[in-house]
């Protein structure tokens, strides 16, 4: 009996939910006036005559220089294997990597571009000379300056004429020299603050140019030049 009683209320619970569900909706309709236009073929094919209007490859690369149409047709060809079937293959994209390498590769042998400026620092400078004590007391530095400018290499002309200048402030007891030492050390270690206030300019301009590769001209170097001398010739 029970059991009786829960099927009829199960049934009608079900009843009236499915009652509920499928009660009609209200449809509000669209009373706005519409108007149809028509396409003027005649005006397109008017449009498709005028050269402003077309957006084809030639009239793309019309205005293009050579060089620029060439990287076009290179996008474009990444652009139709990006775009094709199988793009998941390790294999083109390997393909890609070496075709534009070796693209670029022959760009910058044709332009006659230095490797050196893409791979990293060039190489560095033989310097025979390393900042001691006995060394600069050895070097003949008149002489191996005036090499290094006849050979173009200012870079080594302006280190020799700073080690020079702490070679005579060392001399005069200026500064005391020490293998361990800094540049900067040397600098607080200048009591005339003229002086020191000099040579802080003279060994920023030095470190610019040899630990910073900037490069030096012969004009660039003549003003160095001038400017060292003036310093050893002022008193301490």
């Amino acid at each position: 009996m029970r059991l009786i009683v829960y099927t009829v209320l199960w049934i009608c619970v079900a009843t009236g939910f499915n009652a509920y569900a499928q009660k009609p909706q209200k449809f509000i309709v669209d009373s706005t006036n519409v108007t149809v236009r028509h396409f003027n073929r005649a005006s397109l094919t008017e449009y498709r005559l005028q050269k402003e209007f077309r957006y084809d490859a030639q009239a793309v690369d019309a205005g293009l220089s050579w060089w620029e149409r060439f990287w076009l047709r290179i996008w474009q060809m990444i652009n139709s294997i990006s775009i094709g079937q199988g793009t998941g293959s390790a294999l083109k994209y390997i393909l890609l990597i070496i075709g534009v390498s070796a693209i670029v590769f022959l760009a910058i042998k044709f332009f006659g571009l230095d490797l050196k400026l893409f791979i990293g620092k060039p190489e560095d400078i033989p310097v025979p000379y390393e900042e001691s004590l006995e060394n600069i007391h050895e070097i003949s530095f008149a002489d191996e300056i005036e090499k290094a400018v006849q050979l173009h290499n200012y870079r080594l002309a302006v280190r020799l004429l700073y080690l020079h200048a702490l070679k005579k402030l060392h001399d005069s007891g200026v500064i005391r020299w020490q293998s361990d030492k800094t540049n900067s050390a040397y600098v607080n270690e200048i009591k005339n603050p003229a002086k020191r206030e000099q040579f802080s300019l003279l060994t920023r301009r030095f470190e610019y140019i040899w630990y910073g590769d900037f490069p030096v001209d012969q004009a660039t170097f003549g003003q160095i030049h001038s400017a060292f001398q003036q310093f050893n010739q002022s008193r301490a």
